[in-house]
């Protein structure tokens, strides 16, 4: 609950800062909810008003500020970082931090600030980080500005060009820091025991242009400093003396050379100088340039001594302008003896003599790499007992090109296990090498290879080859416990029985589009799994499998952040784990099943209906009547033939034949019948006869019994009449019923029988002789109507 309510207060108070604040600083300075504000480069030309306790951070830093005052800051009693660096500030109020019990750090460097005051700092009891470096002032003042700052860890002080002294009441108070840097380009006095009251640093970077006052900052720190940085010094005319050492058993651990420049003369002081003193394990060159031809006097006594303890030398972008005049370093070949770690990067170096890798006998560790490193120089390097110790040889982004001469060149290193010669330019792999025999680590990252061969050695236990061209890794390698392939063309998992030891895998960045559990538990080893960044096809099995497996997250290296569905398009861009496919997808298999026994039931609904309502007649019908549809739907009348189509039962054809046939044919004039026995073009299908011998007839005579509704070929032709009057609006049937028949035997799809029956006049053929004369009278009427 109280959470809640400091997070509405912390709201509200930056909502009303915002609404405080001066009409043109208002929209100046942005804060989040957690009350860290940003108004960095707004041009602002004093600290915004209204500020409060919901501020934790202020960064002001680019501005036009030129002053603070007491009261700028009064509200911020909460306040834990303040930047307000490269503003221009000239004057700081005594009580302008008065408020700040609070705060962590403080950077006011690139000011204008000419005079220091300790009153600044007095409340800033809390104080970690201060930054006072780039401003006007020459001294660190008349008091000792640091002496309430027991909290301190990290202090920066000096200018480039003001900054001209350092007095022993400068870092009174200050008992130990992590980081001291101060910036002594000009420094032109040094009070002794100025730096000596601080008992503990771990790291101080001191930037002087001359040497001249380093030896007594020397003295002063030797019993208190672990990591001495010299920056931007021109050591032309250092000298060392040993009659200014007294104390040779310091706390100094490593020194650090940056951006130094260095003659023949001066890097032999150096040498003397780290021969002297005790302690010093770690030496670093960067960015530094020795201008010389490598002519060092080092004395014999010098070289017995070795560079007393140092087991590790780094030098990065050394810069050499006469280099192709620089001597073997012969000179300085005993002083390496007993160095244990040695870096060279980006210095241009093709070659280390081969006598020179015969005196590092107690090398393990060397990196030559962005180097000019060719195989042909490199076998003079690791010749016959060259770097007897070395373990761990890093050729990275040099010149080689052969995989086979590199391992053959490497086979005199009798110990070495680990082996980095990614970025060079090999393209292809041969089929067999030669390697080291105890080599367990290999990187071939980024060597361009489009394949792998039986040429990598089967005792790996770390194999990196991210960055290629590869579309498969099939090797057997059953020693093999690591395995980095990222940003390859690979498209699945490779086979887990080739790599039986197998704990951590990378694999992300390829082309991957799915695995399955069965895969992942093929590896019966494996612990760790990053395959994100891939193409996933976001199947419903690959999804229920990586969201519902708990154990899996596990194994997943940044997951879910890094695992995105690729297709199908309705979850593109989308997180695998909140992805989610439509029932209809997932459950194919059973919605096909379902569907099909639904369709099966209507099937047989359809058949059980059809068979009880006659369905399949109604279609043959339906089939027939668009036949006639596509036929003129009346007959010219010079296409007549008939008088009348008589449609009648197979078993009425002896009335039909022996009685109407008589009275009508013989009758004067004489009608002409069409009968289906007589008239019908034998072989032309049954349905065009009824149909065409419809077309051709004046009328249609239906002679209607028992017998006729049971008839299918009545059925057909009462139906085609039925049509007939149906599209033509006329009489063109005649309803003779020759037996009584009652409406209920009439099927009910004789609808129209029925409404005919209903609707229009029939003749009834009479049973009394007497009565027939007039029934042929009618029958003759109505066909000649």
């Amino acid at each position: 609950m109280s959470r809640v309510l400091w997070t509405v207060w912390v709201l509200g108070a930056v909502t009303n800062l915002s609404k405080e604040e001066a009409p043109d600083q208002a929209s100046s300075l942005s804060c989040d909810p957690t009350g860290i504000c940003d108004g960095r480069s707004r041009s602002l030309s004093s600290i915004p008003a209204g500020l409060t306790a919901a501020v934790r951070s202020l960064d002001l830093s680019n501005n036009e500020i030129a002053s603070i005052s007491d009261n700028d800051l009064r509200g911020c009693v909460n306040l834990k970082a303040l930047k307000l660096a490269s503003n221009g500030i000239t004057t700081i109020e005594e009580e302008s931090f008065v408020s700040l019990q609070s705060l962590e750090h403080l950077d006011l460097s690139y000011n204008l600030l000419s005079n220091l005051s300790s009153f600044w700092f007095r409340p800033l009891s809390s104080l970690k980080f201060l930054n006072l470096l780039g401003n006007l002032y020459k001294s660190l003042g008349e008091t000792p500005l640091f002496s309430q700052l027991t909290n301190l860890r990290i202090l920066k002080v000096g200018n480039i060009y003001h900054f001209t002294e350092l007095q022993e009441k400068d870092f009174a108070g200050l008992t130990f820091l992590e980081e001291l840097e101060i910036d002594a380009s000009n420094l032109q006095r040094y009070e002794p025991k100025s730096l000596k009251s601080i008992q503990n640093i771990s790291h101080l970077a001191l930037r002087m242009k001359q040497p001249v006052l380093l030896l007594e900052i020397f003295v002063d720190l030797s019993s208190s400093l672990k990591h001495l940085e010299l920056r931007d010094t021109h050591l032309n005319t250092f000298r060392f003396s040993e009659a200014s050492i007294s104390e040779t058993n310091t706390l100094i651990k490593k020194w650090t050379f940056r951006n130094v420049k260095v003659t023949d003369g001066s890097f032999s002081e150096i040498v003397k100088l780290l021969n002297y003193i005790s302690g010093v394990s770690e030496v670093e060159f960067e960015d530094c340039t020795l201008d010389g031809l490598g002519d060092f006097d080092i004395s014999s006594e010098d070289k017995i001594k070795s560079i007393g303890g140092i087991e590790i030398l780094t030098v990065r972008r050394l810069y050499i302008p006469y280099f192709y005049s620089f001597y073997d370093m012969s000179s300085i070949y005993s002083l390496t003896v007993e160095v244990k770690r040695i870096t060279v990067e980006s210095s241009k170096v093709f070659l280390v003599p081969c006598s020179l890798s015969q005196h590092l006998k107690s090398l393990e560790y060397l990196d030559l790499s962005d180097n000019l490193m060719l195989e042909e120089y490199l076998r003079n390097s690791a010749c016959e007992h060259a770097w007897p110790l070395l373990q761990t040889l890093i050729l990275r982004q040099n010149r080689l090109k052969s995989l086979e001469k590199t391992g053959e060149t490497l086979l005199t290193l009798k110990n070495l296990t680990n082996l980095d010669i990614s970025k060079n330019n090999y393209v292809s792999m041969p089929e067999t090498c030669q390697w080291p025999e105890k080599l367990k680590y290999l990187n071939l990252s980024n060597t361009r290879i489009h394949s792998v061969t039986p040429c990598i050695p089967w005792t790996l236990e770390i194999l990196d080859i991210s960055n290629n061209n590869l579309d498969s890794f099939s090797l057997i390698l059953p020693q093999l416990k690591e395995l980095y392939i990222s940003e390859n063309k690979l498209k699945t998992l490779p086979d887990a029985s080739f790599l039986p030891m197998l704990r951590v895998m990378r694999i992300s960045r390829n082309i991957i589009s799915t695995f399955s559990k069965e895969q992942l538990e093929s590896f019966h080893t494996l612990e760790a799994l990053d395959a994100g960044g891939n193409h996933f096809l976001c199947s419903c099995e690959f999804l229920s499998f990586t969201q519902e497996q708990r154990a899996l997250v596990q194994i997943l290296i940044d997951w879910p952040e890094n695992y995105w569905c690729d297709s199908p398009f309705s979850v593109r861009g989308r997180r695998v784990r909140d992805a989610h496919l439509p029932a209809s997808e997932c459950h194919r298999a059973a919605l096909v099943s379902a569907v099909g026994s639904v369709l099966l039931l209507l099937l047989l609904l359809t058949g059980v209906l059809c068979h009880r309502c006659h369905g399949l007649w109604y279609l043959k019908m339906m089939w027939a009547w668009l036949q006639a549809k596509r036929k003129p739907r009346k007959a010219p009348p010079r296409d007549l033939c008939y008088d009348a189509f008589v449609s009648y039962s197979e078993h009425d054809a002896y009335w039909v034949e022996n009685v109407m046939v008589q009275e009508l044919e013989h009758f004067d004039p004489p009608f002409r019948l069409c009968l289906h026995k007589r008239d019908f073009i034998p072989g032309k299908w049954i349905i065009d006869n009824i149909i065409d011998s419809i077309e051709k007839s004046h009328k249609t005579i239906f002679v209607l019994s028992e017998n006729f509704v049971k008839s299918e070929w009545c059925k057909y032709e009462l139906d085609f009449s039925h049509f007939r009057l149906f599209d033509e609006n006329n009489d063109a049937a005649i309803l003779i019923l020759l037996e009584p028949i009652e409406k209920k035997a009439i099927p009910q799809r004789f609808c129209k029988l029925r409404k005919i029956m209903n609707t229009k006049t029939y003749l009834e053929w009479p049973t009394d002789e007497t009565q027939q004369e007039g029934f042929w009278l009618n029958l003759r009427t109505a066909v000649k109507s």
